[in-house]
């Protein structure tokens, strides 16, 4: 089991800044500007990472805090792939040959409807850093739609 870059829940903590929701989390990575919402399973699987925890462990685990029957080890492994592309992991997470590249449906299709419960689900945006998000068009200048214009209001083709 690899380590992540969670092993504390302090915001800011290595680049991340952390929010805990009714089951969600939020995590705002300031080193990639990034951030990622993570549905209630992949949390989990996340907060359970602390480089001792086997794969196994975590399906106990879940099966207990999502008070559910048997789950299925290869949804914590999807959830460790999905945590490990958006750079979530310390080192990189490899998944078993069971699992490797499987979408969100072939997981539900190979696992089963009761798979659908405990689904990891982690979703990402890229955030526009402070003077791309304020950038905007003077009058005079072409645009697409008002939004791209500083006084708020593309008319013809131009920033009024």
């Amino acid at each position: 089991m690899k380590k992540m870059r969670r092993e504390c829940r302090v915001p800011g903590a290595e680049g991340l800044i952390i929010e805990d929701l009714p089951g969600e989390v939020l995590v705002y990575d300031s080193e990639r500007d990034q951030a990622h919402c993570l549905n209630q399973t992949a949390a989990l699987v996340w907060k359970y990472c602390d480089g001792k925890t086997t794969v196994s462990s975590m399906a106990q685990r879940l099966e207990r805090d999502l008070n559910t029957t048997k789950v299925d080890e290869r949804v914590v492994s999807y959830a460790l792939e999905q945590l490990s592309k958006d750079h979530l992991l310390e080192e990189s997470f490899v998944p078993g040959a069971m699992l490797g590249g499987l979408t969100r449906r072939q997981m539900v299709r190979t696992l089963g409807i009761a798979a659908v419960i405990a689904v990891p689900v982690v979703t990402s945006i890229i955030v526009p850093t402070a003077q791309a998000a304020t950038s905007c068009s003077a009058p005079g200048q072409p645009c697409a739609t008002s939004a791209a214009c500083c006084s708020g209001l593309c008319s013809g083709g131009t920033c009024a």
